[in-house]
């Protein structure tokens, strides 16, 4: 069992930056693959971004591509997703994922806990 805790999220202006952190309990963190959600009010849940347990590959959706970051660091049981020139349609409730599988997947289905979610508002 895994339980996911993010923060970090907040309302910001349109070109700021915002780093959510995703606490993770148990000592088998290092096992599974992060992933990063998000979903907007009337829209499904849809992946920003993933990472494979060691930290060497991560897999970005084509929205976020250069302007996101996902990083872990497994000493710490703690997944990051750094936010930068963020835009008004990045406005969404934030979730971190854990897959047992400990490779990088995009869909939501294939992910085995969650956290309760960040809100992350960006204004114009």
């Amino acid at each position: 069992q895994v339980q996911l805790v993010e923060s970090g999220g907040g309302l910001v202006q349109a070109g700021d930056s915002l780093r959510l952190s995703c606490a993770a309990s148990g000592r088998t963190f290092g096992n599974y693959a992060m992933g990063w959600f998000r979903q907007a009010p009337g829209k499904e849940r849809e992946f920003v971004a993933g990472i494979n347990w060691s930290g060497s590959r991560t897999y970005y959706a084509d929205s976020v591509k250069g302007r996101f970051t996902i990083s872990r660091t497994n000493a710490k049981n703690t997944a990051y997703l750094q936010m930068n020139s963020l835009k008004p349609e990045d406005t969404a409730v934030y979730y971190c994922a854990a897959d047992r599988t400990s490779t990088v997947r995009t869909a939501s289905y294939e992910y085995d806990y969650w956290g309760q979610g960040t809100q992350v508002t960006v204004s114009s």
